[in-house]
C-alpha cells in the first residue's frame, strides 16, 4: 500500500513532492540525493528534481517507503 501524498494543483515537481511528503528536507538535499541514488518514479529510475509528477504517479525512495500522488479537491 502507498502512503497518499495530496496535491492541490495539477501536478507537482519531484523536488517539491520530496520536500512536501518530508522525505526530504532541503533543496539542496534533494538535488544530491536525487544525483547520487534516485528515486523510482512508476517503476522507472528518476534522477531530474523537475520532472512532473500527476495524480496516480507513484514515487518509491529506498529507506522511506512508496508515495502515490492525490488530488486534493
Amino acid at each position: 500500500m502507498h502512503e497518499k501524498i495530496e496535491i492541490t494543483t495539477e501536478y507537482i515537481t519531484l523536488g517539491q513532492f520530496l520536500k512536501l511528503a518530508n522525505i526530504l528536507e532541503s533543496g539542496g538535499i534533494i538535488k544530491a540525493f536525487l544525483q547520487d541514488k534516485g528515486v523510482i518514479v512508476n517503476g522507472e529510475v528518476e534522477k531530474r528534481r523537475g520532472r512532473k509528477l500527476y495524480v496516480n504517479d507513484v514515487v518509491e525512495v529506498e529507506q522511506a517507503g512508496s508515495f502515490e500522488v492525490v488530488k486534493n479537491d
